[in-house]
């Protein structure tokens, strides 16, 4: 049988736990929205060569996307949806920019471990989906 201490001592390991892998999940993306805004010819480039229709238009929506709600995970509002529109988003750049089974034999192994990082950044995301933001944010949902 657990003591009070115990169930107490998980539950703040708990939320520490949710706050620290909100901060890596935003982290992640925040960079990746402010590279987009630093570097736009560089991405919008990037975009073209896989054949991206109006990558010069797209990045917009793209970097806004990364930026708002990486914004949202890291302060906890509105969590679950901002973790949603991130989902959403993950899975359309995994399987366009990262389809390895697509790309020439030199370029499998990366492409593959960008995939499968994806996959795991999916796993992150959709936990907080779940689980919600944590008992550290702006709002506890």
């Amino acid at each position: 049988m657990q003591t009070n201490t115990q169930i107490a001592t998980a539950s703040a390991l708990s939320d520490w736990a949710s706050l620290i892998g909100r901060v890596g999940l935003a982290a992640m993306f925040l960079w990746a929205g402010y590279g987009k805004l630093v570097h736009m010819d560089g991405n919008v480039g990037y975009m073209q060569a896989y054949g991206m229709p109006a990558a010069d238009l797209l990045i917009w929506p793209a970097l806004l996307v990364e930026l708002v709600a990486g914004a949202m995970i890291l302060i906890g509002w509105k969590a679950r949806w901002a973790a949603l529109a991130l989902i959403v988003f993950t899975i359309l750049a995994t399987f366009i920019f990262h389809a390895y089974w697509g790309v020439p034999a030199d370029q499998v192994l990366n492409q593959q471990i960008h995939f499968m990082k994806n996959l795991a950044i999916l796993g992150g995301l959709l936990s907080v989906f779940a689980h919600g933001s944590g008992r550290y944010a702006l709002d506890r949902s």
